[in-house]
Parts: structure tokens; C-alpha cells; sequence
């Protein structure tokens, strides 16, 4: 509905990236002199995260979110995403004084094992928020490329800023695996630019959820 509930959901995907139970009021996420940092509510020594994924990339929408998960245990996708979909549909009824599910049925998901769909995704993943300024781009074609680069890089709902090496919501994601992928944060900004240019869309129908 507003940033307040996307810094929380944001919050939500660190905090319940764990095996322990969740602690969702000991900090929060805020924005300072434009950079987004973390503050601590209760001042007490918080025991280091057991991971249940890694979170590669993300992308929140107005009403959906992508996630690209690598599974740290067995059933860690499962477990996080039961306890992420659960926890912020209770924080969001208790806000708005509503009941009842919050998301559509079960989340959809889709294993990867090709690595050509792989080495897409991220791509996919963050070009998504063009929806909003840019929905030819699912057509395969882009009007203004320097505008839909420019929104890119402004919009701080997504993993995007982080690999371009743009502090947004560095301590989300665990980036190392694909940046080495992508010859770091300089090629992934070239990389990004070229897959815009070529849309290779064709290459992921088959892991496309939409």
C-alpha cells in the first residue's frame, strides 16, 4: 500500500531467512541522506543467522514479488517461503485491521536445471518494474532506452541497485556466486544494458511465471 509496507516486506525477507525463529521487532529498515540502513531497537546481542537460502535476486512489485533462491538446507525454500508469506500477511492484517489470506494460493515455483534459463533470470528478475514505466518490453522492443535504464536505477524495490554496487539492501541478497557469473559489478552494468537491448525473452518461456 505504501514504502512502509515495502520496507517491511524487505525487512521480512532478511529477518526470516533463518532456521531460528523470527525476531521481526528487533530493527528496521529506513532511508538516511538517501543511503538505506538498518537500525537496532533493542540493543542486545543478536546470535549470527543460520541460512535457510540464499536470496540471489529479488524484485517487489505493487501486488507480486520474484525471488531467485538457492536452497542452503533441505526444504529451505519451503521453509522460507511459508514463514515469509505467513509473517508479513500478519503484519499486514494487524495494519489494516483485515483477515483472511493476503496472497493468491500458493506461491508458484519453478526448479531451474538449464543453466541457459539460469543465466537469464536475474536479468528477467529486474527488468521486471519496466511494467510501470515501459510494458512494451514484454513485446520484445524498448521506445527510450535511457529512460527504462533511468528507471532501473532509481527504483530501489529490487536487488538491482546492490549488483550495480548501489548500497541499497546489501545485507538481503548473497551476490558473490552471481557476480562472479557476471565478471562483477562493472559487467553485470554492461551485461544488464545488452540483455535490455536484445530482450531475450524467447530464452525463459519456460520458467515464466506470468
Amino acid at each position: 500500500m505504501n514504502d512502509k509496507d515495502r520496507y517491511r516486506f524487505i525487512h521480512d525477507l532478511f529477518e526470516f531467512n533463518d532456521e531460528s525463529p523470527a525476531n521481526t521487532a528487533s530493527y528496521y529498515f529506513y532511508r538516511q541522506s538517501g543511503v538505506i540502513a538498518r537500525r537496532q531497537i533493542e540493543e542486545r546481542e543478536r546470535k549470527p543467522r543460520k541460512l535457510l537460502v540464499d536470496i540471489l535476486a529479488f524484485c517487489l512489485m505493487l501486488n507480486h514479488y520474484h525471488l531467485l533462491l538457492s536452497p542452503r538446507i533441505e526444504n529451505g525454500v519451503s521453509r522460507f517461503m511459508k514463514k515469509l508469506n505467513m509473517g508479513y500477511a500478519r503484519y499486514f492484517n494487524e495494519k489494516y485491521q483485515r483477515t483472511g489470506a493476503l496472497f493468491e494460493g500458493r506461491y508458484k515455483s519453478v526448479l531451474i536445471e538449464n543453466q541457459a534459463h539460469f543465466i537469464h533470470l536475474p536479468y528477467y528478475i529486474h527488468l521486471n518494474p519496466l511494467d510501470l514505466v515501459a510494458p512494451e518490453w514484454r513485446d520484445r522492443k524498448i521506445n527510450n532506452l535511457g529512460k527504462a535504464l533511468n528507471f532501473l536505477n532509481e527504483y530501489k524495490w529490487s536487488s538491482h541497485l546492490d549488483y550495480l554496487s548501489k548500497k541499497n539492501f546489501p545485507s538481503v541478497t548473497q551476490r558473490d556466486f552471481l557476480l562472479e557469473i557476471f565478471g562483477g559489478e562493472k559487467g553485470y552494468k554492461n551485461s544488464i544494458k545488452k540483455w535490455l537491448k536484445d530482450l531475450s525473452l524467447e530464452r525463459m518461456r519456460d520458467v515464466i511465471l506470468e
